[in-house]
């Protein structure tokens, strides 16, 4: 188990914010949630379905986008075209039929979160997936009572790595962006809330790889690593 991060005492001489922080911002596949794999599964099934032939290697280094910029990175199809809106119709019903009933949460979600809330600080879901995906989401981590909102592609304009989400997040906790740190799994993760000055500790768990993350205040593992170093982390 190998971390890159911040000690507090490192991490405050970096940013003054990390000693009053008031709210963490989740990302939820990937870094809550074990669904990269998935939703990679689903967009090159949906793809294929409708004609274009892609790999899953292909379509990985943007998993963590919504449609509307995976599609143009990927493939350079427009998710507003026709053929785009059907594409993502697809992938929906794909991964919503047969990947979504079967997903996990990573180890020890709960217990990080049930810390999190111990030491008053409020949580809010900030994802681009579609809310009815969301929903379920939070119900598999069994994290519903400990949040304090849910915000995803229905509170956006554009997903990540476009900040909308994030902001959205921020609307809603009703604090300025020091307040507030991100766990995230994904380079977008990063840019996005980067965008609004919010700072990310990241996760590994998501399938990234450590130069992916640049820019996060630290980078663990998953959950269970960044519970097992809660008190030395940007948060103890």
């Amino acid at each position: 188990m190998v971390r890159c991060l911040l000690t507090r005492k490192a991490a405050m001489a970096n940013d003054p914010a990390t000693d009053r922080y008031r709210a963490v911002i989740l990302d939820m596949d990937g870094t809550l949630l074990d669904s990269n794999a998935a939703h990679v599964h689903a967009w090159v099934e949906a793809l294929r379905e409708h004609g274009r032939e892609v790999s899953e290697k292909e379509i990985w280094p943007w998993v963590g986008m919504g449609g509307d910029n995976l599609l143009p990175a990927a493939v350079g199809i427009s998710k507003e075209s026709a053929e785009g809106k059907k594409i993502a119709e697809t992938r929906g019903e794909i991964f919503k039929s047969r990947y979504l009933p079967h997903l996990q949460p990573f180890p020890e979600v709960r217990p990080l979160l049930e810390r999190m809330r111990r030491d008053g600080l409020k949580l809010v879901v900030a994802t681009s997936s579609p809310q009815d995906e969301v929903e379920k989401a939070v119900d598999i981590v069994e994290a519903r009572d400990l949040l304090d909102d849910i915000t995803s592609a229905s509170d956006a304009g554009k997903s990540k790595p476009d900040p909308d989400v994030v902001q959205a997040a921020l609307d809603r906790l009703g604090l300025p962006a020091e307040d507030a740190v991100m766990l995230g799994d994904t380079p977008y993760d990063i840019q996005a809330a980067g965008k609004v000055g919010v700072r990310v500790i990241a996760f590994r768990c998501g399938g990234f790889r450590d130069p992916d993350l640049k820019g996060a205040l630290a980078i663990y593992d998953g959950p269970a690593d960044l519970l097992a170093g809660y008190d030395e982390s940007p948060l103890g």
